[in-house]
């Protein structure tokens, strides 16, 4: 698959063309080679990976490209910002983190204080400031209305007790934003706040969670009377379920995830041209894993373009519905479901996933059980991404609320 032209899609106009060879020469002229290696061949991103590519696009005001311009961005549109963020993805850019950036950066500057916004946003910018998001809880997932992390407001400060799960990253991080419930009085969505936490503050515990793929990346959070000063606190007291869905109204934009899952798949037609090749194959296998592998590039391509449709309708004026419900459920199970062809066409060495392979030097030549074992992270981790940011199921109730009912 040549990269870009299997993605451009039916009626894309002339300026996005362009802007998609923008996108390409400027990736393929700055991104470092050792990089592009690590995300060509699947190798684990560290920290000072993404670190060192964010500060590259700033330098060239590329990293916040979605900021207003007042705040250090370029004021682009949501296609430009699908069309960074699918070729960056084709050309083994690592992601961008979302949860400065993307997250808590544009509640800064749309609900935060003069003050915050002069603390917050140059750090955001340069990559100097790691943040991490406190959402979800052991009783609180999808269901963030029932979170219980309590801060009690003593003075200037809020007390915070409780615990927060599946901290992405957290062990790596300078900062949270994080929901808190600040009264139980009232409806539940009426009683939460958000919050600014130093991660450094007395009383904060991380403590790592090793997910199914062998890797750290998640974390639970517990906090032990951690005294938060009232100044960190975003907007006002119980406006932190506004905020909260104006922030996920942000991540939703870009749920589908389409620029990682092209490149999978071209990682796959690569396996499946060794698969072709080796004659220890059936032709009858060969024939069933051709189609598969059809099957779902014209259904990762009809996502992109439907991805394309909801991001033109929205740039139209048009309210985000369940169509971002439809792209999330639909954009993971087609991440799954190439996982899962991933590993028929690897065979048996499939079976062996060791996650030391994950951190092998970018240089090193790769043999077949390596390249296997890669794979093989693709699909475990592959797992949680029908459950976070809302699961699924959640997801199917949404549309059947916002569509079937109608």
């Amino acid at each position: 698959m040549k990269p870009g032209v299997d993605l451009q899609r039916i009626g894309e106009s002339a300026a996005a063309r362009a802007w998609r060879a923008e996108v390409r020469t400027f990736v393929e002229a700055h991104l470092p080679a050792d990089l592009a290696r690590k995300g060509a061949l699947g190798l684990k991103i560290e920290k000072d990976d993404y670190v060192r590519w964010q500060k590259i696009l700033f330098q060239h005001g590329w990293f916040a490209g979605a900021w207003p311009e007042m705040y250090g961005g370029q004021g682009w549109n949501l296609m430009k910002q699908l069309i960074f963020t699918q070729e960056s993805a084709l050309r083994n850019a690592p992601m961008i983190i979302p949860y400065g950036v993307n997250m808590v950066g544009p509640v800064i500057y749309t609900y935060g204080s003069a003050e915050q916004k002069r603390e917050h946003l140059p750090a955001i910018l340069s990559s100097d400031v790691w943040w991490c998001q406190g959402y979800s809880e052991p009783g609180a997932g999808s269901d963030l209305a029932s979170l219980k992390t309590f801060a009690q407001l003593e003075g200037e400060h809020y007390v915070l007790n409780g615990s927060k799960m599946w901290t992405t990253e957290a062990h790596w991080a300078d900062k949270m934003h994080c929901l808190v419930r600040t009264t139980r009085d009232g409806k539940p969505q009426q009683g939460i706040s958000f919050l600014l936490i130093d991660m450094n503050t007395p009383g904060i515990t991380v403590r790592p969670i090793v997910t199914i793929d062998g890797i750290h990346h998640t974390n639970q959070t517990f906090f032990d009377n951690v005294r938060v000063p009232v100044a960190n606190r975003v907007g006002a007291e119980g406006q932190g379920w506004s905020i909260a869905k104006f922030l996920l109204g942000n991540e939703r934009t870009s749920i589908a995830d389409t620029g990682p899952k092209l490149r999978l798949l071209r990682q796959l037609k690569s396996l499946h041209t060794i698969f072709m090749a080796d004659p220890r194959n059936s032709t009858a296998l060969k024939s069933t894993l051709s189609l598969g592998l059809a099957d779902l590039q014209i259904q990762l391509l009809t996502l992109c373009n439907l991805e394309a449709h909801y991001v033109d309708a929205w740039m139209g004026g048009q309210k985000m519905g369940a169509e971002a419900s439809i792209l999330k459920i639909r954009g993971t199970e087609i991440l799954q479901a190439l996982s899962e062809l991933a590993l028929q066409l690897e065979g048996p060495m499939a079976a062996a996933h060791d996650p030391a392979d994950l951190h092998l030097p970018p240089t090193t030549p790769l043999n077949a059980a390596q390249q296997a074992s890669l794979m093989g992270h693709e699909y475990l981790y592959g797992r949680c991404w029908s459950i976070f940011g809302g699961t699924n199921e959640i997801q199917r109730n949404i549309i059947a609320r916002q569509i079937l009912s109608q």
